[in-house]
Parts: structure tokens; C-alpha cells; sequence
């Protein structure tokens, strides 16, 4: 048998009705041109431009490879050489390309194992229509075909490659193979795409670059906020005036260093208004590391803000990097710092001044560069005038002081966290849970919230879970929420803290939104007339 005998018709065994399809024994598969341009675009644009190629071109090896073996068992052929001409012969067959060979002649220098000119060019002409014109030859699974057909049956490597190529603006594509030691010096050559190592080393580059990308994004991000400032700030829900101004100065401060002491009441937001103030700055693509002061063992807390080195205490069994150095370039909040013992506050004061500090048992100065916030619930002022907090280190910290109001003081933002804890747990569990009743949505403003947000998020939570519809009853509300009433049984509000024209207020805009906002259906259920609503929404500015 010799390579200008194969016929198609011969090697292509199928049912006109439809099925399997043999090509040279081995089932075979139709596929439009178009759709592996489309692949071959797709891996580009995703993987980039060497990995795409190592793919195709590793994918075009082993189809080649698998080629030789069937034919080789498939027919005898007159010699060696017409079996390796087969494989280009196979190639057009199938619709790949047209192949013409090229005979190798004494003068050739080196004398080539395979030279051959492909016309019609599938990869070429899909690259052209998918990608544009290319720089670099681009017949990539083509020439791992005939590099894999080639190895199997020469017995040892052949690589091919493109010194012609329609897709960079060539006539013709021209293939020369050669064993793979002949290529070494040859700069037209890169023998990496035959192996796995190329695709390992361009997806490190591709790790390297989403890294980067992703920092840029950060920066990206906080810059954005400044521009759309009317959406929602990430991580806090602020619709009072008070907490909008807290948020403006938050704002504001983000664009300097200086030091922030954040105070509030337990649950109040603190740590969200110190990740805000961090994702706001210039560091935020850098570390944002936070540590509760006050959950931390007084005998470790130095260990875990300056790190340790072996044997420097019992138990000290290697060496530990603290919160400082992790935190390098970036925002460290000490929050509850009020509960720092005297010694450690010494050594944070140091840290403050000169920007340095030891880990403990070592001799070693290290520096650093990190913004401190810092966050309590106590008076530190009052701490000062005792002796339990230094003098020097809250001045240090309280370079500005940013005060966030407890929720009972800012009541206009009661319902839009509910509704946000509620939309976003009821997702996590996966309960169909949607909203809040008129009459439980008014409770909620009616109870003085002692724990504040905190409070307020496990409130919602077990009510979501006890509730049995698709919204929140005032049944699923605990006892002190459910009988609370303005004034009595309501912790943190005296009885003058709301008139009566702030509660009808609450009222008023509670029911618009549980109707989501239409005014007709509210006036029905509030039980007046459509124009006193209007002229009620318009007095609030609403």
C-alpha cells in the first residue's frame, strides 16, 4: 500500500441513516470549522495566547500519534516511508488542509526529516476570522499532529514547526520537521509547547497577573465609591443623617494616615467602620488585619501583636510573626483597646512613635509600616483620670476620633438592616422567608435595641427560623421585643425621646415600605385618605 492509494471512501465506514462513524477503524466525530475557531478564541481570551497554544498544540500531538498507530495496524505498506507519508495524505482526507510534500534533496542543510506545504488551511483561516492577523504562525494543533504522526513513526522526536504561515500574511504554510536535539539552536523553534511544563509555567504568569489584578480592583473599587456615592456603602447600612455623617467623615479620613480611635457602644458597627475606613484608603489593596484587645490572654497579647522567637517563653516552640508584621503595609485595628494591660501599652506607644518594635525574646529591631486604628466601648478619658489606660498613648491614638451612635439613636436605620440580615441569611439558610409584617416591622422600631446592630442581627435571625410563612411575624419576635413600647420596656429611650409626631412618622414609613411603596395601598391599610398621605410623605421629604 502506498500513501497515494488511500481512498476516503474506503476508510470512511458509516450508516447513511446516521451513527457511529469509522475513519481508518477508529470512530471518528463531524465538527464544524467555525466552533473550533470559536474554542481556539475562547482559549486565547481566557488563558492567554501560550497556553492556548501548548494546549492545542499537546491536543494535535496525541491525535497524530494515535493516527500513526492505526494505520500502521490497518494496512501493510510498501515501506517506512509511505507510511510517513500517509499521515499528510490522512490529514487532507479528513478536510484539515491540502498537503503537498516536499522532497528532501542532498543540499538541504540540515536535511529536514519532513518538509511539506499546507494550502487551505483550516487553523489558519479560523484564526484569521476569530482573532486577526497574527505575528507568529498559527497552525498549532497541525503541526502537533504531524509532530506526533512523525515520533510514532520515526521512533523517536519530531517536532514540527511553521516556517510559513497564511495567517501572518504568507502564500502558503510551510511545515518542516525535525528530531528534536536538531531544533536546539534553531530560533524559530520552542520546543516548551510539547511539553506539560509550558501550560504549568504560563498559568503561574496567569496566577501572578490575577493577583495584581486583583489589588488593582481594590484600589479600583474604593476609588468608584467616591464617585457613585449613592450606593450603598459595602458592609454598613446608613440611612439616618447621623450615621451618613459618620460615614462622610469615615470617608474623609481614609485619605490620610493619621491614627483613628473609633468608639461606640458594643455592637454598634465599630470593626465594619474600621474595614470601611481601610477598603477606602490608598492601602487597600495591602492586609487589613483586626484582633479583640480583650479576648486575648494578657499574658499572650504580646506574643500576638509583636510575634516570638523559639525558646522565648515556655511553650515558644518556634518562631511566630504577629499582627504587626502581618499587617505590613496595611490597617491594623486594635479593637476593645481600652483592655490593653499598662506593659503592653508602653510598647504600642513605641510602636506609634518610632515605627519599630522587638519580638519578644529577640534583640532584633524590626520596622514597619502599618496605619493603627483602634476601637473601644469604654471612656478612655475617664480610663486616663483612673491610671488604668496611659495618658500619652490615647492622645497618640485619638489623633481623630470618629463616634458611631448606638442604633436607638439612629432609628431610621432599624428597618433597612433588618431587612438586609433577613434577605441575607434567608439566602445562607435557604429559607423562603421574604420580608416582615406591618406589625412586626413596627415592633422592631418600638424596642430600644441595648446591643445595638449586633442585637438587632440575632433578633432577625430567630425570627427567620421561627417563622412560618413567607414573612416575619410579630409572634417570631422574642417576649422584651414583642411587648416593647415606646418608652416603657424599651432600654436606652426615655419617654420624651420620641413624639408622638416621630412615632407617626416611623409608622407612616413602615407601612409604605412594606407595601413597596405603593401610596394607595398604604392610605387603605393606615386607614386615611390618599391625599393627607401625600401631604404627610411630602411634609417628610420622602
Amino acid at each position: 500500500m502506498r500513501a497515494s492509494d488511500l481512498d476516503l471512501r474506503e476508510l470512511l465506514d458509516f450508516d447513511p441513516k446516521g451513527g457511529i462513524i469509522r475513519f481508518a477503524g477508529d470512530r471518528a466525530l463531524l465538527f464544524n470549522t467555525v466552533a473550533l475557531g470559536l474554542l481556539r478564541r475562547e482559549l486565547v481570551e481566557t488563558l492567554g495566547l501560550v497556553p492556548a497554544r501548548g494546549i492545542l498544540t499537546r491536543f494535535g500531538y496525541a491525535h497524530g500519534w494515535r493516527t500513526a498507530e492505526a494505520l500502521r495496524t490497518q494496512f501493510e505498506w510498501d515501506s517506512e516511508h509511505e507510511w510517513q507519508l500517509a499521515g499528510g495524505r490522512v490529514h487532507q482526507l479528513q478536510g484539515f488542509l491540502l498537503y503537498e510534500p516536499v522532497p528532501r534533496t542532498p543540499g538541504d542543510t540540515p536535511t529536514a526529516f519532513a518538509q511539506a506545504i499546507w494550502r487551505e488551511s483550516y487553523e489558519a483561516q479560523e484564526h484569521l476570522a476569530q482573532l486577526g492577523p497574527s505575528t507568529e504562525p498559527v497552525c498549532w494543533t497541525l503541526a502537533g499532529y504531524a509532530s506526533g504522526y512523525l515520533s510514532r513513526v520515526a521512533g523517536r522526536r519530531i517536532l514540527c514547526f511553521e516556517e510559513k504561515c497564511v495567517a501572518k500574511g504568507d502564500a502558503y504554510c510551510l511545515m518542516v520537521g525535525r528530531p528534536e536535539e536538531e531544533w536546539e539552536n534553531c530560533p524559530s523553534s520552542d520546543r516548551r509547547f510539547f511539553d506539560r511544563m509550558c501550560l504549568d509555567d504560563a498559568l503561574n504568569v496567569v496566577t501572578e497577573r490575577l493577583k495584581h489584578t486583583e489589588q488593582q480592583l481594590a484600589v479600583r473599587k474604593q476609588r468608584l465609591a467616591r464617585v457613585k456615592v449613592e450606593e450603598q456603602v459595602p458592609g454598613i447600612v446608613a440611612k439616618s443623617e447621623r450615621m451618613l455623617r459618620v460615614i462622610d467623615e469615615a470617608r474623609r479620613v481614609a485619605r490620610v494616615d493619621s491614627s483613628v480611635l473609633i468608639t461606640g457602644e458594643s455592637g454598634s458597627g465599630k470593626e465594619a467602620l474600621a474595614t470601611f475606613i481601610h477598603e477606602e484608603s490608598a492601602r487597600a489593596a495591602r492586609p487589613f488585619v483586626a484582633i479583640n484587645c480583650a479576648a486575648v490572654p494578657e499574658a499572650l497579647i504580646e506574643s500576638e501583636l509583636f510575634g516570638h522567637v523559639r525558646g522565648s517563653f515556655t511553650g515558644a516552640t518556634q518562631d511566630r510573626v504577629g499582627l504587626f508584621e502581618s499587617a505590613n503595609g496595611g490597617t491594623l485595628l486594635l479593637d476593645e483597646v481600652g483592655d490593653l494591660p499598662l506593659a503592653v501599652q508602653v510598647k504600642l506607644l513605641r510602636v506609634l512613635q518610632e515605627r519599630e518594635f522587638r519580638r519578644v525574646g529577640e534583640n532584633r529591631t524590626r520596622h514597619v509600616d502599618v496605619r493603627l486604628l483602634a476601637a473601644t466601648h469604654r471612656d478612655l478619658a475617664g480610663e486616663v483620670a483612673a491610671g488604668r489606660f496611659r495618658q500619652d498613648l490615647y492622645y497618640r491614638l485619638r489623633v481623630i476620633e470618629i463616634r458611631i451612635p448606638p442604633l436607638r439613636e439612629r432609628r431610621d436605620d432599624i428597618l433597612p438592616i433588618a431587612r438586609q440580615v433577613l434577605a441575607e441569611t434567608a439566602l445562607r439558610m435557604k429559607l423562603p422567608v421574604s420580608g416582615f409584617t406591618p406589625a412586626a416591622a413596627d415592633q422592631l422600631l418600638r424596642w430600644g435595641w441595648p446591643g445595638n446592630v449586633r442585637e438587632l442581627q440575632n433578633v432577625v435571625e430567630r425570627a427567620l427560623v421561627l417563622a412560618r410563612g413567607t414573612r416575619v411575624e410579630l409572634e417570631d419576635l422574642p417576649d422584651e421585643v414583642r411587648n416593647a413600647t415606646p418608652g416603657i420596656g424599651a432600654p436606652g429611650i426615655a419617654p420624651a425621646a420620641r413624639t408622638l409626631a416621630d412615632v407617626e412618622r416611623a409608622h407612616i414609613l413602615s407601612v409604605l415600605e412594606s407595601v413597596d411603596g405603593n401610596r394607595t395601598k398604604a392610605a387603605a391599610l393606615l386607614d386615611i385618605g390618599s391625599a393627607t398621605l401625600f401631604r404627610k410623605l411630602k411634609d417628610y421629604r420622602a
